[in-house]
């Protein structure tokens, strides 16, 4: 059974969300490999995006295949233990993920030591974290750039950060580097935070905001 998300809304604004499911037996998911693989034949950029609801079960092994294949790698992380992310182009956390993974931070500072430090032991291209109202960081080469939020009401933070991961592969496919391809995919979640439910943003809407 799919999972079934409950969401209730106040005055067009989510205030809560409700997640029921079941997480499918591990053995199930393995055909997915095989599809990956073939897929991987004519698609360079790969993205993860990882829910801890059990789709990744074969990550590790899909992780390889790309990294064989000289793929550019995308990871929306889940839970404290990254390694299995190892040698991913860019892992994208939020604020709350990243504190799992790295712990709690005193001052920017020390975020700017725990980040890099994560970076460098999965040995990663870099590693963006979204920090809602703080805006974006992104620790790439020897450089910590902050992005700032784009200030406008939020009504819905539903599909941000799977905004935020799609317009960086986008970018990144479309030959962006990673600083410009973060700054429109902070430009693409603030549009998408102004809409209700999880939408999408078109080409035009985002020109409209870089």
């Amino acid at each position: 059974q799919t999972t079934v998300k409950l969401r209730v809304i106040s005055r067009n604004q989510q205030i809560v969300r409700a997640d029921f499911e079941q997480r499918p037996d591990h053995e199930l998911l393995f055909p997915l490999v095989a599809q990956f693989r073939e897929k991987l034949k004519t698609c360079k950029t790969v993205v993860f995006s990882d829910y801890g609801k059990g789709g990744l079960a074969h990550l590790r092994m899909m992780m390889g295949d790309a990294r064989a294949a000289n793929a550019c790698i995308l990871v929306d992380p889940k839970g404290p233990d990254y390694s299995i992310y190892r040698g991913a182009s860019v892992v994208t956390p939020n604020r709350d993920e990243f504190a799992q993974a790295a712990g709690k931070w005193n001052g920017e500072s020390d975020f700017e030591r725990r980040a890099f430090k994560l970076r460098d032991d999965l040995e990663l291209g870099a590693l963006l974290v979204t920090r809602s109202e703080e805006g974006m960081s992104l620790v790439v080469g020897n450089r910590h750039v902050r992005i700032p939020a784009q200030a406008r009401e939020v009504y819905d933070v539903s599909g941000a950060g799977d905004t935020v991961i799609a317009t960086m592969a986008a970018a990144l496919a479309a030959g962006h580097d990673m600083e410009s391809a973060a700054r429109l995919a902070n430009a693409a979640a603030g549009v998408v935070v102004g809409k209700i439910g999880t939408a999408p943003i078109t080409l035009e809407e985002l020109n409209r905001h870089v």
